[in-house]
């Protein structure tokens, strides 16, 4: 049985290595290349090439073609040292990548030469070492680090704390975006708890986004919730909207739902939009300058007796 230094070595026969200073050279070339880093998270923390991507080892093979879906793509992939590095450029080569190369030396070697390193800032959540509330976001290439501090930054405005802002909110609220503003004027009814998930029977009779940031600072004490005790009117629909990123548009009735639609096309707000009746629901969501806008697929609403609330 061959031993370990036996393996290394005939994986590195099979694979090309580069030395950190012409992977320097590539990146200063502006090179599309793909930077692979596949250490730890713990490594990871601790410093990276600037614009890496990071997939631990043990996981390359199942996320690798999220975060690399073209095979022809130029891939320098690294480690600490140049070994796990090795054996991972053979398994990419084994996934039909034409051109990877493993960094000799690994980050190890990067950092000896005194060249750029990027260190993050602590992660979202205070998940150090990917265990913490937001730990499977981070696992994600799609989210990661990076995609958690924006959604930790994020302002996102729920229009109805009822049957689909309840569940937005939750959601929402459990996915870390760092300010919920919920806007309803009514107050939560009996009728309400079977669907209005947001609210418990203790709730009846109180405000329902009094109700909503109680949940939601139960579900999630990271967000920061801002309350709107009213409805939406012309009178204070800009002022509020232009405060967020995003409308999420849970209204009831036709006349919210087309105010809700001018004002996110006015300042440029994505409009994610939901309805219901019975069994059939609906679901879209409007970007500004980038296709049409509910206004434009419904230009008036339907008589009152055809859409009952």
């Amino acid at each position: 049985m061959p031993s370990y230094r036996e393996l290394l070595a005939d994986v590195k026969r099979e694979i090309r290595e580069a030395p950190p200073a012409d992977v320097k050279r590539r990146l200063d070339a502006k090179e599309p290349v793909v930077l692979l880093d596949v250490r730890e998270p713990e490594e990871w923390q601790g410093g990276h090439l600037p614009g890496a991507v990071h997939i631990p080892r043990g996981t390359l093979e199942m996320k690798v073609g999220n975060a690399v879906p073209d095979p022809r793509a130029p891939v320098v992939v690294y480690c600490a040292g140049g070994a796990r590095s090795a054996f991972a450029a053979r398994s990419l080569k084994a996934l039909g990548y034409e051109n990877v190369v493993s960094m000799a030396g690994g980050f190890g070697a990067w950092r000896d030469a005194s060249l750029p390193v990027e260190v993050p800032p602590p992660p979202a959540g205070g998940a150090a070492n990917g265990n913490g509330r937001y730990s499977r976001h981070l696992m994600l290439p799609e989210i990661g680090e990076k995609g958690q501090r924006k959604i930790s930054q994020a302002k996102v405005l729920l229009i109805g704390a009822g049957g689909l802002g309840s569940p937005a909110t939750l959601y929402l609220a459990a996915a870390g975006i760092g300010t919920l503003g919920v806007m309803d004027g009514d107050v939560v009814d009996e009728s309400n708890l079977q669907r209005q998930v947001l609210h418990r029977t203790q709730d009846v009779g109180r405000p329902k986004v009094d109700s909503a940031r109680d949940a939601i600072r139960s579900l999630n004490p990271d967000v920061k919730v801002r309350a709107y005790p009213e409805r939406i009117t012309p009178e204070n629909a800009e002022a509020i909207v232009r405060e967020y990123d995003v409308v999420v548009d849970g209204a009831d009735n036709f006349a919210t739902r087309y105010l809700v639609n001018d004002v996110c096309v006015l300042l440029g707000k994505p409009n994610c939009h939901g309805s219901i009746f019975r069994f059939e629901g609906q679901a879209t969501t409007f970007v500004p300058g980038k296709g049409p806008c509910y206004r434009c697929l419904y230009p008036s609403p339907p008589p009152p007796e055809l859409a009952p609330s």
